[in-house]
């Protein structure tokens, strides 16, 4: 329950404009995002095990989260609740862990931090590593079957949610992964695998922002339309730019070991293209993202922040050489 300071507060933030600027409600909802997953990962430990402490935390140590942000701002689209939003935002931050706990595996990339962390196997054992992973995707499930929505909208969440992830999703796309390691393939192949990789939780992120509120139909056929455009666009983006960093920056700006995708021999578009040939397209991508919501106008101004946000990193983080 907001108080009377809060709403003086909310109200000072927004200014003349009516609107808070884009750095208020990304750290606001990024905090209630953080907020719900500490709510919903909660159960006790029965003393003899360390699960629930290993999926809090591969959770709730740090993370932009913005895939619950893209979730956020295309809530705000679609005037969905912010209290739905802020457990289906949680349940995409569960599964992003869980893959990210996966890749990690010794038998998968093998790294030892994350997010400038000891990785989920090295603290807690790779047993445990690989129960986080399972657990952290049912609880995601779980989250999104238990919203306080109709029954449709429940069904559409979860379907997204779970495509994002499968064998034609992120499951898939760390495969192809796995099977491009020492070979030399043409950039389309990166591509189909970066977008199946990481771009496809980037896609449901968007997705189901919109989803809890307005049914994917003929009435609404544009908006999803663009709204797919503007995550294939930003998801791929986001994986360039990846993979530029994995070549150029160092270990506290990645939170993650440098030089991974060389070392292992992994193609990459940063290593096919070369450093400013795909800081190009990471640019480009950006822009056509913006493009693709601009028919949706104000309506989509949370979606356009996001792309500032990730100009911005690119910018700081992989200048010009």
């Amino acid at each position: 329950m907001q108080t009377d300071s809060t709403l003086h507060d909310d109200a000072q933030a927004r200014g003349a404009s009516g609107r808070l600027p884009p750095e208020i409600w990304m750290q606001d909802g990024a905090r209630r995002v953080e907020q719900a997953l500490a709510r919903l990962l909660c159960a006790e430990d029965d003393g003899e095990t360390e699960l629930m402490a290993a999926m809090r935390y591969a959770t709730l140590h740090g993370g932009k989260r913005t895939r619950a942000l893209l979730c956020l701002a295309t809530g705000a689209l679609a005037d969905t609740p912010a209290h739905m939003l802020d457990d289906v935002g949680a349940a995409i931050e569960m599964m992003h862990a869980c893959t990210l706990v996966h890749d990690d595996l010794p038998a998968m990339d093998d790294d030892v931090l994350r997010r400038g962390l000891p990785t989920v196997h090295v603290k807690f054992g790779e047993a445990t590593a690989i129960l986080v992973g399972d657990a952290l995707q049912a609880h995601a499930f779980l989250t999104l079957a238990s919203l306080d929505a109709p029954g449709d909208n429940r069904i559409a969440l979860v379907r997204e949610l779970a495509q994002a992830v499968s064998a034609e999703g992120a499951a898939g796309g760390q495969a192809m992964d796995l099977s491009l390691v020492g070979k030399h393939v043409e950039l389309d192949r990166i591509v189909a695998m970066h977008r199946m990789k990481s771009g496809a939780l980037v896609r449901a992120s968007v997705r189901m922002g919109a989803l809890c509120a307005i049914a994917e139909d003929a009435a609404h056929a544009a908006l999803y339309c663009a709204l797919d455009r503007y995550s294939a666009c930003f998801g791929l983006a986001l994986q360039v730019v990846d993979d530029i960093l994995d070549a150029t920056a160092d270990t506290a700006t990645l939170g993650k070991t440098p030089g991974k995708d060389a070392a292992a021999q992994k193609p990459t578009c940063a290593s096919i293209m070369g450093l400013q040939a795909a800081r190009q397209l990471a640019l480009d991508l950006l822009r056509d993202a913006g493009e693709s919501i601009a028919p949706l106008g104000t309506r989509a101004e949370r979606l356009a922040q996001m792309l500032q946000r990730a100009n911005a990193y690119l910018f700081k983080h992989a200048p010009c050489a």
